[in-house]
């Protein structure tokens, strides 16, 4: 993993704002002891949750879209660091372990591309390097028994968590084989064909190469899938989907039905919790729409989700606080904070 930053405590208490009287989950969160011997570092230490990020573009620049998932990363963690510690969640559950920095391969890219064609094949091409050690990093997690929290970034690295996880969960005797379930709230599929890799084929290459057993897409916005990818999913009996439309314009199922759905589709073994930020309504992103689920359904879904799964990581991605156009939102890293919360709260709450 040549592209990752270890924390230590005084970096993670730069960011965090002390105040007498309180304190703040920044001021109570683990950092890993021994950055060298990562797998002695997690074995040992009492955090059930290990938090890192994954601030790239290079997925979403892939598949053509906006840049700026890169800039979700630290305004989520200056705002998760600054969390009350307290009854409800006690910051030594988390280790926060770092991010991964690929921007120069970005603008090595970006300075050498002779023309468009060009930059989008090394883009997709690039995904590959981000591929391979996010993966490792997942599996290193994972096979420590630890749950992975992900902040993207582009979908891209959903595949690098799938196939991780199931490495991992699958090394540390939890399940019989290397494979996994994912549940996905997302305006897309992201099961685009296999032409290279890229934010919008994650979980088809996750399924093709054997990871990804049943896969459910909560959201999906009729308006944006291709025929031949509905049809792809349509016609696969490991593949579902409940789309927006059926949920809030036919109202053939209410909301927590529909994830209801989800959960019980995936429930025969563990599952990897997705959720794209483009499925929330004006939530800054490269896809970014005034129609989706609101912030308090996307946090009863993350809520609901992992009580009712065997969650084999969490992943939120696609968020940005700026984006390439020009567009900002302060509240994204906010809103990420509240989902990540949310997660951990509703694991531990069934650890009591």
């Amino acid at each position: 993993m040549t592209h990752f930053t270890f924390y230590d405590k005084q970096a993670i208490l730069s960011l965090t704002r002390m105040r007498r009287f309180e304190t703040k989950l920044g001021e109570r969160v683990q950092v890993p002891g021994n950055m060298k011997e990562l797998d002695a570092s997690l074995r040992e230490s009492s955090a059930k949750f290990v938090l890192f990020g994954v601030p790239e573009d290079i997925g979403v620049k892939a598949n053509g879209g906006i840049g700026g998932a890169g800039t979700a990363w630290e305004p989520f963690l200056r705002s998760f660091l600054n969390i009350q510690s307290n009854d409800f969640l006690d910051g030594r559950d988390v280790l926060v372990l770092g991010h991964f920095d690929f921007s120069e391969i970005q603008r090595l890219i970006d300075s050498n591309a002779h023309d468009p064609e060009e930059q989008l094949l090394a883009y997709r091409h690039a995904v590959n390097l981000v591929d391979q050690e996010v993966e490792q990093l997942v599996h290193i997690i994972t096979q420590n028994r630890k749950l992975p929290i992900v902040i993207g970034g582009g979908h891209n690295n959903a595949y690098p968590c799938i196939k991780g996880a199931a490495k991992g969960w699958y090394k540390a005797g939890i399940i019989g084989i290397a494979q996994i379930n994912a549940i996905n709230m997302d305006a897309h599929a992201d099961y685009r064909p296999a032409e290279g890799r890229h934010s919008g084929n994650a979980f088809r290459y996750a399924e093709e190469d054997g990871y990804l057993e049943k896969y459910c897409v909560i959201g999906l916005h009729e308006n944006y899938i291709t025929q031949n990818t509905w049809m792809d999913m349509v016609n696969n009996p490991f593949l579902d989907c409940i789309t927006f439309e059926d949920i809030f314009i036919h109202e053939k199922r209410n909301f927590v039905q529909a994830v209801a759905h989800a959960t019980g589709f995936t429930e025969d073994t563990l599952c990897g919790i997705e959720l794209d930020m483009d499925s929330i309504e004006y939530a800054l992103s490269s896809a970014a729409s005034p129609m989706g689920i609101t912030p308090r359904q996307a946090r009863q879904y993350i809520h609901y989700a992992s009580m009712r799964t065997r969650p084999a990581y969490l992943h939120i991605c696609e968020g940005a606080a700026k984006l390439d156009d020009g567009r900002s939102d302060a509240t994204t890293g906010q809103l990420i904070s509240y989902l990540v919360s949310d997660f951990v709260k509703g694991i531990l709450s069934q650890l009591d």
